[in-house]
């Protein structure tokens, strides 16, 4: 597939505390690992702006995120989720990167674009930041596609290793949308039991144990979610690409490997050539051992662009 990466020019801006996870070294670890991809780059100087942000989360929360941003120094959200003078703009910037990745693919300019850019968002609920998360960008970007694209249907694919609790609290309530998770089970945030399927019947949970291995981890991304995808046939692919599923990532507890990444790469890209006319949207949320996140990156971009 033709493959672009947006990259986020505010992602570094965003500083939570010393020591916590999600640090702007994930950043210039996903950027090495695209660089040696090779794929196309493009940089993206866009904020969403607020029709964007209410497309998906009330207004009283968006006000609430404004108004905490701080002058100097950190403030707490909650005991995960932090902003910094900067945090504002770059999540901010991490929605509007989406956003063009959206305009891109459906304009034909790529197949498939991969968003580099941080905060990452899945965790975000329509009413609170959570998670290390402050908007959804996933969730903003398939609205968007929504309501610029003239599109009746599109998907949303997480394979994070926490569970997109933020999607799914939006999705379950929009009937143009499904959502499929594939996590570790009942590890933060302790939702996405496989009984949550939604009022609408729109979404799949897989959870899995501590310990699976990548051939049962692809096993039920192409039974479950593959199923899905093609009773649902979405119009786009939209896929949170959490890279903490590496057996090396120090936040949870799954054996997943770069060749894990890559196979996940080239299942979704087929997946969006059969379904959605070869048109795919890919967001980086979390990967937190930067060595192991570098080389899932470029491991799954390789992937996206041979296929």
């Amino acid at each position: 597939m033709k493959t672009q990466v947006f990259l986020s020019a505010k992602s570094s801006n965003h500083e939570p505390p010393e020591g916590h996870p999600e640090h702007a070294g994930r950043y210039d670890a996903a950027l090495a690992g695209i660089k040696a991809s090779g794929v196309e780059l493009q940089f993206s100087p866009r904020l969403a702006n607020r029709a964007a942000l209410e497309r998906v989360h009330v207004p009283a929360m968006i006000e609430a995120i404004y108004a905490s941003a701080p002058a100097q120094g950190e403030v707490a959200l909650d005991a995960d989720t932090w902003m910094s003078p900067g945090s504002l703009d770059a999540a901010l910037n991490a929605a509007g990167a989406a956003l063009d990745a959206v305009d891109a693919v459906m304009s034909g300019q790529c197949e498939a674009a991969f968003v580099a850019a941080r905060p990452p968002g899945h965790h975000a609920e329509p009413d609170r930041a959570m998670g290390f998360c402050l908007f959804n960008s996933i969730a903003i970007a398939a609205m968007h596609a929504l309501a610029n694209h003239n599109l009746q249907r599109a998907s949303i694919v997480d394979f994070d290793v926490h569970h997109g609790n933020g999607s799914q609290a939006f999705v379950e309530s929009e009937p143009r949308l499904s959502f499929a998770s594939i996590h570790q089970g009942w590890i933060y945030p302790g939702t996405g039991a496989a009984y949550e399927t939604g009022q609408l019947g729109n979404i799949v949970n897989i959870p899995v144990a501590a310990g699976t291995t990548g051939g049962d981890w692809l096993d039920a991304i192409r039974t479950r979610i593959l199923k899905q995808l093609e009773t649902w046939s979405p119009e786009l692919i939209l896929v949170s690409a959490g890279f903490d599923g590496h057996k090396a990532d120090p936040l949870a507890g799954l054996a997943l490997t770069e060749a894990d990444f890559a196979e996940v790469g080239r299942v979704l890209a087929q997946a969006a050539k059969r379904h959605s006319q070869s048109r795919l949207v890919c967001v980086l949320e979390g990967g937190y051992d930067c060595p192991a996140l570098e080389r899932s990156v470029g491991a799954f971009l390789e992937a996206l662009e041979a296929s």
